[in-house]
């Protein structure tokens, strides 16, 4: 049983400017939610960082809003919180799968992500894994996402114009094309 292994945890790591991140939780199952949360930002404190928060409908949704803010927002980082139980249906594949590759993606973008959305069987593995003085798996995605923000800062933090980027109105004006 995974609760009575051992695991090696990282440092915590330190900051010289604070980090600011984003708490997205989707808080279908409330009580389990609650908790994630609490560990989520009891790691983020401890660290010095500061946090907002913000609820979506479900896990489907919490990486289209972590991309939203990453895109048109300025956190250091994001913390990704739910629950997925399993069900009757194909459904919990669809939305495990699913959550876990736009995270990625996210990630292999450049946001700094801790993937703290719980796939379990049923209700006792997700209490046992969300309690935080248990398990604490939101805080254990708050730091992953506060060693993520470490790394990103210690290269020098994101280059600008790599990789495919849209072709701007400016650009095309500047390069003699027009705009439709």
């Amino acid at each position: 049983m995974a609760g009575h292994e051992t695991h090696y945890t990282l440092p915590r790591p330190s900051f010289e400017r604070a980090p600011k991140l984003l708490i997205v939780v989707a808080p279908y199952y409330k009580d389990i939610a609650d908790q994630l949360v609490a560990g989520a930002r009891a790691e983020i404190e401890a660290a010095g960082g500061t946090h907002d928060m913000i609820d979506v409908p479900g896990a489907l949704e919490i990486p289209t809003a972590i991309g939203q803010a990453f895109r048109m927002a300025h956190f250091d980082g994001f913390v990704a919180l739910g629950c997925v139980i399993r069900g009757e249906t194909t459904h919990y594949d669809t939305v495990c799968n699913d959550s876990s590759r736009a995270i990625t993606l996210l990630g292999l973008q450049g946001a700094c992500i801790g993937n703290g959305i719980l796939t379990v069987e049923n209700r006792a593995q997700a209490e046992a894994r969300a309690e935080a003085a248990g398990q604490n798996k939101g805080g254990g995605a708050a730091a992953a996402a506060l060693h993520l923000i470490a790394l990103g800062r210690r290269w020098g933090g994101a280059k600008r114009n790599i990789g495919f980027l849209p072709h701007s109105d400016e650009t095309q004006i500047a390069s003699g094309g027009t705009t439709a």
